[in-house]
Parts: C-alpha cells; sequence; structure tokens
C-alpha cells in the first residue's frame, strides 16, 4: 500500500508536483492543507484549480464551513477512511500539504482528547457570548500554564477547546500532548498504518522562495481576494471565523477595517507574515528524518526516478 507524502513550507510547488506525478503514476491526491478543507475560501489558499481537481481526482478540499473549524484529530478521522479505501483500490496516495500537526496527526494518532459533553459545549458557548476570552485565559493560566504559554490569546478556538478539555476530563491538554508527543518521538515507524511511505520534502534557498511569496501574493491580490473577502463579509461572515484569521484573509480584513491606509501595505504585510509562516513550517518539517529533500524545480528528475523506483 504505497502511500507518498509531499510536503514542504508554503508556496514550495507541492500542488504543481502532486497533479504531475498523478497524471504520469497514477493516483489520487488527498489534502493536509489546513485551508484548503473550507469551501468559501479559494484564492487565499491557492486551492488547485478546477482544471487540476479535474485531471487528477482530489480528497479533504472544500469539506467545512470556515464557520465551523475543523482540527487535526477532526481531520484526521475523515481523511483515515479516504485513504483506506483508495489503497483498498489498489490507487496510489499522494498525501499533500503543510500543515505538519494534521500529518501526524493522520500518521502518528492524537492524543486522547474525549468528544466534549454536550453541557460543557453549552456552558462554554454561554460563557464565550457573556465575557468573551479572559475568562477562558485566566483558567488555562491557573490550571494549565503550558497551554496558556502555547496558545495566542486571540486563538479564541484553540484557548476554548483547552479549557473544555479540562473541564471534561479535570487535567491539564498540555498533558495529554506531552504523553503523545512522548509516544511518537518513541514510534521508531513513520506510521502507526499499515503503509509504505515515501517522504518527499520540496524546500528551496529562501532568496528563491522570498520571489515566489511576492509572486503569489501578487497573483492573490490581482485574482480577486479583496473582493473574496468583502463578499464573505456580505454574506454574514465576520471575520473572527479562525480561517479568516489566516495569512492573507486577516491581512485583507484588516486592510477593509482601516488598519492599513494602502493595499501595497497590505500586500507586504502578506509577504512577512507567509515567510514568517515558511521558517515555522521549515522548522517543523526539520524533525522529519525520514523525509528526502529535494528542490521542487532543479531535482524534478531525480523526484520521478525516486517515486518511479518506490512504486
Amino acid at each position: 500500500m504505497k502511500v507518498i507524502v509531499i510536503s514542504g513550507p508554503t508556496a514550495s510547488g507541492k500542488t504543481d508536483l502532486a497533479v504531475e506525478l498523478a497524471e504520469t503514476f497514477g493516483g489520487e491526491v488527498v489534502n493536509f492543507d489546513s485551508l484548503l478543507l473550507y469551501k468559501e475560501i479559494n484564492i487565499g489558499t491557492a486551492k488547485p484549480t478546477p482544471q487540476e481537481q479535474k485531471s487528477v481526482p482530489h480528497h479533504m478540499i472544500d469539506v467545512r464551513s470556515i464557520s465551523h473549524p475543523m482540527n487535526a484529530a477532526d481531520y484526521a478521522r475523515e481523511a483515515l477512511p479516504v485513504i483506506e479505501k483508495l489503497l483498498s483500490e489498489n490507487k496510489i496516495v499522494y498525501l499533500v500539504g503543510g500543515s505538519g500537526f494534521y500529518l501526524q496527526a493522520l500518521l502518528k494518532g492524537m492524543y486522547d482528547s474525549p468528544t466534549t459533553p454536550n453541557e460543557i459545549t453549552t456552558k462554554s458557548n454561554e460563557l464565550y457570548e457573556k465575557e468573551g476570552i479572559d475568562p477562558f485565559l485566566k483558567i488555562l493560566e491557573t490550571h494549565d500554564q503550558k497551554s496558556f504559554e502555547r496558545y495566542h490569546a486571540n486563538d479564541h478556538y484553540r484557548v476554548r477547546r483547552a479549557v473544555e478539555h479540562f473541564w471534561t476530563t479535570g487535567s491539564p491538554l498540555s498533558e495529554a500532548r506531552a504523553q503523545k508527543d512522548e509516544s511518537n518521538q518513541k514510534l521508531e515507524q513513520v506510521t502507526i498504518h499499515n503503509w509504505e511511505i515515501l517522504h518527499i520534502y520540496l524546500d528551496l534557498p529562501k532568496d528563491e522562495h522570498i520571489k515566489i511569496i511576492e509572486r503569489r501574493t501578487d497573483r492573490m491580490l490581482n485574482g480577486g481576494l479583496l473582493e473574496e473577502v468583502n463578499e464573505l463579509l456580505k454574506q454574514g461572515f465576520t471575520g473572527d471565523e479562525k480561517p479568516l484569521q489566516s495569512i492573507g484573509y486577516k491581512e485583507v480584513l484588516d486592510y477593509v477595517q482601516g488598519v492599513y491606509s494602502t493595499l501595497e501595505e497590505c500586500r507586504e504585510r502578506i509577504i512577512i507574515s507567509t515567510r514568517q509562516l515558511a521558517k515555522a513550517q521549515r522548522t517543523w518539517f526539520k524533525r522529519d528524518l525520514s523525509k528526502e529533500s529535494f528542490h521542487p524545480l532543479k531535482d524534478k528528475v531525480e523526484i520521478f526516478e525516486m517515486i518511479k523506483r518506490f512504486i
């Protein structure tokens, strides 16, 4: 059962390579980029084009609304049966994306966090609507200091989720996470599943990457990102939805709300944020010693040769 992981920092050519490989060797793509999961956001996510999705079947794209965010555990639960079905049909699976935590959840499983009981969800919603995020932050600071330090105060979804875990189990979420991380480090195999995996990691020198990021930002802005955001606001979305706090959307929302006086300021902020994201992604994937690293353009022949030998 062949699974090919294609990972790398944002704007490193993962989609282009995956489509080319699937067209050459057969197989289907399963996305693990957290933002491609949402059907309302397209331009700022660099979602595969309709033509790309028509030429090669793509899965785990447009499966949620931005009003109902999906976390890594949700993703792993929904993606696993999709992958198992494709493998049962003797198809090659290309796992493609840059969200390392989602990939880890899929390949190695998540820390144990039980489903939140309805009464806890109601309690959380009522407190949040009445007093906002502040009481949740205070609870974390008192009962789960590591989660308090880990999550930004603006990340309302994860802050609330950590508090709900504490209310449900009586123990800090950070403890469950630490136990799973320790288990993952001890796990010698790449995955807990019966899959044969080849991990292709794409990266390129920072000076080359910066130019690609700048060009992609310009394509998004020229391609209607501002209009997409305005349309979402017209539809009744507030801009506080977790996916709309992602790079590109957050900066355009700030521009719409007058934080930036010019679109050029907004553009520069998107570029800076994208570079910071790429750096964080490199740091994440650096831990994975099983990957094979390639330049997405210069090493394409070597990539194809490795894939041919693998399958």
